[in-house]
């Protein structure tokens, strides 16, 4: 079995780190550099940076803090926000990047997929859902920042990218967002099931049972998270021993 991956996420507003409830009332928790350099020493497997204004504003991810951060980390580094096409992936992985987190533009555009896959191979290629419920066992994808609802279904959509080509999908609640009361885990599940890549389940941390939870349950293969973390409530390594002693492999 390979082991669960724990994943800070650096939602990036304006330069700084924020952390806010269902994609609303942000937050300041730091600067990305400091923190990036932070989670590296206490042991994170891999960092998640997200320009999570760029799309909505109109422009590309600020390349020079991610060229900033990324000289701070040693482990796997996805950036996202703001991409729309090759040369925008070219450019992040040319700046440190190690994978590419893409959202909207795939939406409007599902062959960036496929030929990112192509051009710089799957394991690039991370597809961001963001979910909101919609009835009993439905869940509809939102792009814009959480802005736009699209009429897509979730599991249709996460079947659809990995067809094109998405080495993993970052999946993040909406409806659980910065509320930490625990992931969604019926839609981590749902769309665990459906397909064969690795799913980074996002939203709702708030206790260490909670990643667990969405390891076992959930059946993701990492947990993303960020207020927990960002205000020190726990720390990396307390969160791998919990997860180890419930019995969830984790790289100590």
């Amino acid at each position: 079995m390979l082991a669960k991956r724990i994943i800070p996420c650096l939602d990036v507003h304006g330069g700084r780190v924020v952390k806010g409830v269902k994609f609303n009332q942000l937050k300041d928790a730091g600067d990305p550099v400091e923190l990036a350099a932070h989670y590296v020493r206490e042991g994170a497997d891999e960092l998640v940076f997200l320009d999570i204004s760029a799309t909505t504003e109109g422009r590309r991810t600020m390349i020079d803090l991610v060229s900033r951060t990324a000289q701070e980390v040693s482990i796997p580094f996805a950036v996202g926000g703001g991409i729309r096409n090759l040369d925008d992936i070219r450019d992040l992985i040319q700046a440190g990047a190690d994978k590419v987190s893409i959202s909207s533009a795939a939406i409007r555009e599902p062959s960036l997929i496929k030929e990112g896959a192509l051009r710089f191979g799957s394991q690039r290629m991370v597809v961001a859902i963001d979910a909101r419920q919609k009835g009993k066992e439905q869940w509809e994808v939102y792009i814009q920042g959480g802005k736009t609802a699209t009429g897509i279904d979730v599991v249709e959509w996460a079947r659809k990218v990995c067809d094109l080509g998405a080495g993993e999908i970052l999946l993040t609640s909406m409806d659980k967002d910065g509320t930490k009361d625990g992931y969604d885990l019926a839609l981590t599940a749902a769309v665990a099931d459906a397909v064969p890549v690795p799913i980074i389940a996002s939203g709702g941390a708030g206790t260490l049972q909670d990643l667990v939870d969405a390891c076992k349950i959930g059946k993701a293969d990492a947990v993303l998270c960020a207020s927990i973390f960002h205000y020190r409530e726990f720390t990396i390594r307390q969160a791998k021993e919990y997860m180890q002693n419930k019995g969830v492999e984790v790289r100590l």
